[in-house]
């Protein structure tokens, strides 16, 4: 007997048809893989499942979880099941986080108000599912003193707590590492076991191979293929499937010529950052010059992100020095950040945001169009407010954002993280395109060495000083790409 079957459902806003009749099973002990590009319908179909979406949209169909049949346009219907037969792991753990409690407080909270365990075993609980992702000494944090990947692993300990047997994890591994990623992927497969049901929403191709069992793949709201997941990327029927294929980062072209060193626009010398009682890098001096891309990597949590903060002088160094070219404006220097969502004012439309963005540089406002059209966008998202747009969609806004600034330097912090292969494709194409045409200073920070590999000019492998397995790696300099 299946854990979950959906028959034809729909999402409709108003009179457009936003995800077209999708049927599908989800059987105990074998996954469900729903793969596609950014703005497919995934996390429509995942919202309509748990009968979470958004005001103003409607879904249609039915779901029936074990022997309770549900209809999909009725979401009251599906509380009283939410965490204890079905639970979601949402796409931006800023969302699913509480900004007042610590980590292990929120993962126990789950363990005591839903699966029922005693405070105490609760507490013990969610320390064991914080060392088993890593995150040992991130119990007593606040989600904002965590990394992104950090966050999103809190995040899935959260998730599972209350001990539902169906779980959705809609994009568990965006932002992480490929070591993070193969981990999330093995503590979702196991947490399934035998009997339990997993639903995996992503566009992250090694992921989707990673998790096996059964594919379908979306496509502006239609299903253009299914079948078994290894039987689909051996031999894809459908062309679009195709491309997605052979869109990821490995199979891209490298960079033919490294940039010809020009004046640096930000550099670094000695610098050492610190995180209360951790160090999270030693040591570190770079220059990144005009028309330059170049390269950050290194596994979730050792600082990636905090370096490009203490460049920018929001963070201060512990020591060192950070230098930029000066008489620039201070927003000359921008940040493209890894999680939109916190980004933008969320009462606000995203057309007001930008039109205010216009003002303050003076800018023409036919460039929002322009950028619009060069980032795949549809015009009709600048009347919707950050809640309404995708997560990809809300990334490439922000991307256009901080281009409508005219910058001299952006670190761009894993600006791709939530972006289907084809979509990422062009959008890093585009922003190195921008640094190159319009002399601008591009610190790419991503969790993806071969997209790092086959994008940048120069490339500095991050890790932790404290890291025993990689202490004759390279920290200070940057490595030339040949």
């Amino acid at each position: 007997m299946s854990l979950l079957q959906a028959d034809d459902i729909t999402v409709r806003d108003g009179t457009t048809t936003l995800l077209a009749p999708v049927s599908l099973r989800l059987d105990p002990g074998e996954p469900l893989v729903v793969l596609g590009e950014t703005g497919s319908g995934k996390s429509l179909l995942a919202q309509a499942l748990m009968g979470t979406l958004p005001l103003g949209l409607e879904a249609k169909g039915q779901v029936t979880i074990g022997a309770q049949v549900l209809n999909s346009g009725a979401p009251d219907q599906f509380r009283g099941l939410w965490g204890r037969e079905i639970s979601v792991l949402p796409q931006e753990p800023w969302l699913s986080l509480d900004p007042l409690m610590r980590a292990q407080a929120q993962i126990a909270e789950g363990h005591c108000l839903v699966r029922g365990l005693p405070p105490r075993e609760a507490r013990i609980r969610a320390a064991s599912d914080l060392s088993e992702l890593g995150l040992a000494d991130a119990a007593a944090r606040y989600p904002h003193e965590l990394s992104g990947g950090m966050a999103q692993r809190v995040a899935i300990a959260a998730a599972r707590a209350g001990g539902a047997r169906i779980v959705i994890a809609d994009e568990p591994t965006k932002g992480l590492d490929a070591a993070r990623r193969d981990e999330v992927a093995n503590l979702l497969l196991n947490e399934m076991g035998q009997s339990g049901g997993l639903l995996i929403i992503t566009h992250d191709l090694a992921l989707a191979e990673r998790i096996g069992g059964q594919l379908i793949v979306l496509r502006a709201g239609e299903v253009v293929e299914r079948g078994a997941t290894r039987a689909v990327f051996a031999a894809p029927g459908q062309s679009y499937t195709r491309d997605l294929l052979a869109a990821n980062p490995e199979n891209w072209t490298g960079k033919a010529a490294a940039a010809p060193a020009g004046t640096a626009v930000i550099s670094s010398r000695n610098l050492s950052l610190a995180r209360g009682r951790r160090t999270l890098f030693r040591d570190v001096s770079l220059d990144i010059a005009a028309g330059q891309v170049f390269g950050v990597t290194g596994p979730s949590g050792c600082g990636k992100s905090s370096l490009g903060d203490t460049l920018l002088g929001v963070i201060p160094p512990l020591q060192g020095q950070v230098q930029r070219q000066p008489g620039l404006h201070p927003f000359a220097f921008q940040k493209l950040y890894q999680d939109p969502v916190a980004a933008f004012p969320p009462r606000r439309t995203i057309g007001e945001t930008l039109m205010d963005v216009v003002k303050m540089t003076r800018s023409d406002p036919r460039d929002v169009d322009r950028l619009l059209d060069g980032l795949g966008l549809q015009p009709d998202l600048l009347a919707r407010r950050p809640g309404a747009v995708s997560g990809g969609e809300l990334q490439r806004l922000s991307l256009l954002r901080v281009l409508l600034r005219r910058p001299a330097f952006i670190f761009a912090d894993e600006p791709t993280s939530r972006l289907d292969p084809i979509t990422q494709a062009r959008v890093i194409k585009l922003l190195t395109n921008a640094t190159e045409s319009d002399g601008i200073a591009l610190m790419l920070v991503s969790h993806d060495q071969a997209l790092i590999r086959n994008t940048a000019d120069a490339v500095l492998p991050l890790t932790p000083p404290c890291d025993p397995a990689r202490a004759a790696a390279k920290k200070r300099v940057a490595i030339a790409l040949q």
